[in-house]
């Protein structure tokens, strides 16, 4: 990699100091994980889920050892609906109530739209959109009903503004989390929450390394304008920026994270 060396890590700074969070997709070394490990170091209480029952154990054990009582986990599917409902059960069972939910499940791949096959592109949508719409469905039930507010943050993409070749299912259900994010917020500004979205262009993890070229890693890493890619924690700040008080008056807003040029 060429061009700015990242950062150095931000430390914690009590942002989100009694609050109680649930993020789904957070076994791993992506951005779900990322921003359960800030979450921690921020003083929340974190429920972690994941479709991947083993990986979720072993991260939960990680993050315990740093924060005694303060994390837990909870294995969910977000295309199953009876299993997103189990996991916001449990949020609730395990810390009395919720206060905020980050929406990361996705599932992108590369297909050219003339070779892409139905069930290819249903999946996608299942996943990144449908399983973002069914907790943001359960979260703002159970925020309705307590009536002491709460925030939502959905992870969306860059992709969902701009054009990438072999993209069209994931960039798709990608602005169809920002248009989800935007009237969800306005629908939930009644009783007190906010809704947002993070916009990363590229930030890199190895997951992203085993479904992404070489090629194409480089060619998009080269459109950036730090010419590096991001680090997972850097979109996970922005996260937490949209979790807290700092943005307090941001609703139905999509935040890219970004330094690409066109």
């Amino acid at each position: 990699m060429t061009g700015v060396e990242s950062p150095e890590y931000v430390p914690g700074h009590g942002l989100l100091a009694g609050r109680t969070a649930v993020i789904t997709a957070a076994a791993g070394a992506g951005i779900g994980g990322a921003t359960a490990r800030r979450f921690l170091e921020e003083g929340a209480r974190v429920l972690i889920s994941d479709a991947h029952a083993r990986r979720l154990k072993e991260y939960e054990a990680e993050l315990a050892g740093r924060h005694p009582g303060a994390v837990t986990a909870c294995p969910c599917d977000v295309t199953d609906e009876a299993q997103v409902q189990g996991l916001f059960d449990t949020a609730v069972r395990a810390h009395g109530r919720l206060d905020i939910v980050v929406n990361n499940a996705g599932l992108g791949g590369t297909s050219a739209l003339v070779d892409m096959g139905d069930e290819q592109w249903a999946r996608v949508l299942d996943v990144t959109l449908n399983g973002t719409f069914r907790c943001v469905r359960a979260a703002l039930r159970l925020f309705r009903e307590g009536g002491y507010g709460g925030v939502v943050v959905n992870n969306s993409s860059v992709v969902g503004w701009r054009a990438q070749a072999g993209q069209a299912h994931y960039a798709a259900a990608k602005a169809g989390v920002m248009a989800l994010t935007r009237c969800a917020a306005i629908e939930a500004a009644e009783y007190g929450v906010r809704v947002n979205a993070v916009a990363p262009s590229l930030a890199m993890h190895p997951h992203l390394v085993k479904v992404t070229s070489a090629e194409l890693l480089a060619e998009l890493t080269a459109r950036e304008a730090f010419g590096r890619y991001a680090e997972p924690w850097e979109v996970a700040n922005a996260i937490v920026f949209l979790a807290s008080g700092y943005s307090s008056y941001l609703t139905g807003e999509v935040l890219s994270v970004s330094s690409q040029h066109p």
